[in-house]
C-alpha cells in the first residue's frame, strides 16, 4: 500500500502528522493508497514558503511565465496517457472519461499561454493638461484552491494554471480521495519551468481547510464542491478578508420540447445524466418533457438507451460507458435516495440498486436507475444525487417547464431541446441560470470562455478561468502620472530584447 506525501518546495514530502485518509480502488472496494493529512503548523510554513518564492515569480515577466504554461501544456500533452490512468485508478471513471478530464484542464493551460495579453492594463492619454492616467494588474501573493474529488486533473488545472500565469504563488488542496493526479501535475509543472515553492501541494482534510480560510497570507480561496461547504468556505472566507469563489452543487434540468429531435434528446440525457456515473457538477440529473406526448415518447425511447448501458472497471477488456461511484457512503446515499423516491411515489421505470459484477462484487458501482412522473415536492428531486440517476418531471406547457428551472434553488447549468429558434432564444434570455445549452446537453463553455452557476450552485462575484480568472487572481492598480519639464538625453541606438 502506498503512502502518499505532499508537494513542498518543488518535492515530495511526508506528512508528520500521523494521520491518513484511505484512497480506495472504487472498483475493488480496496484500499490502495493512504493520504496524509497535514497539520496547521505545516501548513503555515508551506504558506510563508509560498510567499517568499512567490516574490521572485511574480517579479517574473508574463511572458516567461507564460513560456512556463507553454511547456506545462506539452508535458501535459504528452503525459496524457499516464494522467488519465492515475484519475481513473483513483476516481473510477472510464479511461476516455479521464483523458476529458485531463483535456479540459488542459485547454485552460493553454488560453493562460496568452497570460500577457491577458494581463495588459488600460491607459488614457492626456486625461488632464499634461496628466496620463494608466493601470496595471499585479498578482496577489499566495492564493489557494480546494478541489473536488470528481475532476481530479481538470479543476486544479482551472485553478493551478491562471493563479501562477497571474504571477501568484498557489497552494492546492487537493480532495484526500484522490489526490495523486495533483502531485504528478505538479511534478510536470516544475519540469516545465516553475521555481520551487511556487505551487505547495498540502493534502489534508477540514483541519486544514479551515487553516487556509484563517491563513492571513492566503489572499483568495477558490472551491469547488457541495453547497453547504461552497457557502461554509465563503463565508469564513469573506470574514477574514479574502476573496472567494466557490463553486457548490447543481440541479441541472433539460427541457425537451414537442417539436425536438426525440431520439437526439435521448441520446443527448443518457450522456450527460449517466456520464462518470452522474458524478458531475454539470450532470442532466431532471428532463422536463412538455405534454404528455412528448413524455410518453421520451421515456420509450431512453428505456432501451438506458438498459444498454455497459458499467464497469476502467481496466475491462471491454469498453465501459461508466464506472462506479467514489466511495461506499456515495453508493448507499444514492440507493437511499432512490427508495425515497419509490416510497414518494414516482415511478421507478429502471431500477438500477443492488448491482453487483463478478469479480467485483465489493466494488462501489450503481446501476443506471430511472425514474418517471417525478413531482418537485420529493427528495429526489430536491437533492443532488451526484449518481446515475435520471429523473422525469412532467410538465404541461413551455411556461411551466421554464418556472421549473426558474424556481429551482440551483442555477448551475440547463438545457432546452427544440427545433424552434424564438423559443430557444427566449428561454436563454429569460432563464436564471449560469450556463444554458440550446440542442446541447452539457453547456460547459470553452476555455475562452468562462465557468459559473447562478443561486446556490455559486459564491463570489466572478467565474473560474476565461477572463474572469485573470480579474480574480489580480489587483489593479490605477496611476495618474504628470511630468514637469526636465533635460532631454540623447538618443540611444541599441536594439535591447526584453528581459
Amino acid at each position: 500500500m502506498t503512502e502518499l506525501t505532499n508537494w513542498i518546495d518543488g518535492a515530495r514530502k511526508a506528512s508528520a502528522s500521523g494521520r491518513f485518509s484511505d484512497v480506495y480502488n472504487p472498483a475493488t472496494g480496496e484500499v490502495q493508497a493512504k493520504t496524509p493529512l497535514s497539520t496547521v503548523d505545516e501548513l503555515n510554513d508551506a504558506v510563508a514558503r509560498a510567499a517568499e518564492a512567490q516574490k521572485g515569480w511574480g517579479a517574473t515577466n508574463p511572458q516567461r511565465r507564460a513560456r512556463v504554461m507553454m511547456k506545462f501544456g506539452q508535458l501535459i500533452n504528452e503525459h496524457m496517457d499516464e494522467l488519465a490512468e492515475l484519475v481513473s485508478r483513483e476516481h473510477g471513471k472510464t479511461l476516455p472519461d479521464a483523458r476529458g478530464d485531463v483535456q479540459r484542464g488542459l485547454e485552460v493551460v493553454e488560453v493562460c499561454m496568452g497570460a500577457p495579453n491577458m494581463l495588459k492594463g488600460e491607459f488614457t492619454d492626456d486625461g488632464g493638461p499634461g496628466i496620463d492616467l494608466y493601470s496595471m494588474r499585479q498578482p496577489l501573493g499566495v492564493v489557494a484552491g480546494i478541489t473536488p474529488f470528481n475532476f481530479p486533473a481538470m479543476i486544479p488545472l482551472w485553478k493551478m494554471a491562471p493563479a501562477l500565469a497571474c504571477g501568484n504563488a498557489m497552494i492546492l488542496k487537493p480532495s484526500e480521495r484522490v489526490p495523486s493526479t495533483a502531485l504528478r501535475l505538479a511534478e510536470l509543472i516544475k519540469e516545465a519551468g516553475l521555481p520551487d515553492g511556487v505551487l505547495q501541494v498540502v493534502n489534508g482534510d477540514k483541519e486544514v481547510v479551515d487553516a487556509i480560510l484563517d491563513n492571513e497570507d492566503i489572499a483568495a480561496v477558490g472551491f469547488v464542491g457541495s453547497t453547504p461547504i461552497a457557502q461554509y468556505i465563503y463565508g469564513r472566507a469573506a470574514a477574514n478578508g479574502k476573496r472567494a469563489q466557490c463553486f457548490g452543487g447543481a440541479k441541472n434540468h433539460m427541457i425537451i420540447m414537442p417539436d425536438a429531435d426525440i431520439d437526439k434528446a435521448a441520446d443527448a440525457l443518457v450522456g450527460a445524466g449517466y456520464g462518470a456515473a452522474g458524478e458531475r457538477c454539470m450532470a442532466i440529473s431532471v428532463a422536463v418533457p412538455v405534454g404528455k406526448e412528448t413524455g410518453d415518447k421520451l421515456i420509450e425511447a431512453l428505456v432501451p438507451r438506458v438498459e444498454k448501458l455497459r458499467v464497469g472497471p476502467y481496466n475491462s477488456d471491454q469498453e465501459m460507458d461508466y464506472g462506479p461511484v467514489i466511495t461506499a457512503q456515495a453508493k448507499a446515499r444514492i440507493e437511499g435516495l432512490i427508495a425515497s423516491g419509490v416510497d414518494q411515489g414516482a415511478k421507478l421505470v429502471i431500477d438500477g440498486r443492488g448491482m453487483e459484477l463478478q469479480g467485483y462484487e465489493n466494488g462501489f458501482f450503481c446501476g443506471p436507475s430511472l425514474f418517471d412522473d417525478v413531482t418537485p415536492d420529493m427528495d429526489i428531486y430536491k437533492e443532488e444525487i451526484f449518481g446515475p440517476v435520471l429523473s422525469t418531471v412532467r410538465a404541461e406547457s413551455y411556461e411551466d417547464a421554464l418556472n421549473l428551472v426558474i424556481d429551482n434553488p440551483y442555477g448551475n447549468g440547463t438545457a432546452i431541446y427544440t427545433a424552434d429558434g424564438d423559443t430557444a432564444r427566449d428561454f436563454a434570455h429569460r432563464v436564471n441560470v449560469g450556463m444554458v445549452g440550446i440542442n446541447f446537453p452539457i453547456p460547459v463553455p470553452l476555455s475562452y470562455h468562462t465557468f459559473g452557476g447562478w443561486k446556490k450552485s455559486a459564491f463570489g462575484d466572478l467565474n473560474q478561468y476565461g477572463p474572469d480568472a485573470f480579474r480574480f487572481y489580480t489587483k489593479t492598480k490605477t496611476v495618474t502620472a504628470r511630468w514637469f519639464s526636465g533635460i532631454k538625453e540623447g538618443g540611444e541606438f541599441n536594439f535591447k530584447a526584453m528581459d
